[in-house]
């Protein structure tokens, strides 16, 4: 029998007008929008919410610790995560301090999803980095991020050298450091050799393409001799209506208006980066899952079996999708999938 399939949602932030009426939230109605989500989410039985970071674009979310905090005193038992945290470019003992604080505001619910936003150049560029040491600052701070969380009087020799410091406060309990990665066998074997669970960024393609990188993470961490088992997430746009139809005629307008300024930041930000055109059918039965709720279940379980998921979180909201389409969809996804999955 296939172990619980954790649940979350996952919203990076962007601030798009809808394409179908030009409106456009405000950026207050935005992160408002966010704290609301995570409300409903948890009372669907949603395990976690994950949020996004960028830095000078339209993704409005910036901070998400201080977004998490919000939604942390709106709920109870949901896991504040990240979805992911830009830790080749933020200070190692400021992200520990940050993440630190949520979680003893929240009584041990605080996670951080560690990503190196390696598609995003130009934000090194804002951080006064140079883009091509973005590996080599990404492992020098993750390592020192998990010292500092799990350590004091920490020292350390590298990029960001420490002489004995202790960041304030302690966590409250075992923070979940996650590992964004999946793409390349660099992150994977990271993952495995530090003892961290790995999310995969499979909204790029199907959960099942990063079979073989799973694999080698499981192989990695049995080699390194890591107490218990490895963790795999996943993530995946997402849409649900009453029918498989309705879901996917009503989605694409959202969806092609998100994927569209996506292409074009990414090639704004790193401009040798290759454009992907838009190929809805594709994408709908590839990296996203659309549909009604039983072929929404039925995808889900398949992707489970086949990579034996530990978290599944899903995208609803982009493209300037409106409320009064977005929170249906989520509450008849948790009412009729998360009880199935």
């Amino acid at each position: 029998m296939n172990k619980r399939l954790e649940t979350g949602l996952l919203s990076l932030g962007d601030l798009l007008p809808d394409p179908d009426t030009g409106h456009c939230r405000t950026e207050s109605e935005r992160h408002r929008t966010l704290v609301d989500q995570a409300i409903l989410a948890e009372e669907l039985g949603i395990d976690a919410i994950h949020l996004g970071e960028h830095h000078g674009s339209s993704y409005q979310l910036s901070a998400p610790a201080v977004v998490l905090a919000a939604i942390g005193e709106r709920t109870e038992h949901l896991t504040l995560s990240t979805g992911v945290t830009l830790v080749a470019n933020l200070d190692p003992f400021r992200v520990a301090e940050d993440y630190a604080t949520l979680d003893v505001l929240s009584r041990g619910r605080a996670e951080i999803v560690a990503g190196r936003g390696s598609f995003f150049a130009r934000t090194f560029e804002i951080f006064g980095q140079d883009p091509g040491q973005s590996r080599e600052l990404y492992n020098d701070h993750i390592e020192l991020l998990l010292k500092l969380l799990r350590e004091e009087n920490v020292h350390a020799d590298g990029l960001r050298p420490l002489a004995g410091e202790t960041s304030r406060p302690r966590p409250y309990g075992d923070l979940t450091v996650w590992i964004g990665g999946g793409s390349s066998e660099s992150s994977v074997d990271l993952a495995s050799r530090l003892g961290c669970p790995l999310m995969l960024p499979s909204v790029f393609a199907p959960p099942q393409a990063f079979g073989p990188m799973v694999d080698r993470y499981r192989e990695g961490w049995a080699e390194a001799g890591h107490p218990g088992e490895p963790v795999v997430g996943a993530c995946c746009h997402t849409h649900v209506a009453q029918d498989s139809q309705e879901a996917r005629k009503r989605f694409r307008v959202w969806y092609e208006n998100y994927w569209t300024w996506v292409q074009e930041l990414i090639k704004s930000y790193t401009p040798h980066a290759q454009t992907l055109p838009f190929d809805y059918e594709a994408m709908i039965t590839g990296p996203a899952v659309v549909g009604s709720p039983q072929e929404v279940t039925d995808r889900i379980n398949g992707v489970q079996e086949s990579l034996g998921l530990n978290r599944l979180i899903f995208m609803f909201d982009l493209g300037g999708i409106p409320d009064n389409v977005l929170f249906p969809s989520i509450e008849l996804f948790g009412r009729e999938v998360v009880a199935n999955i």
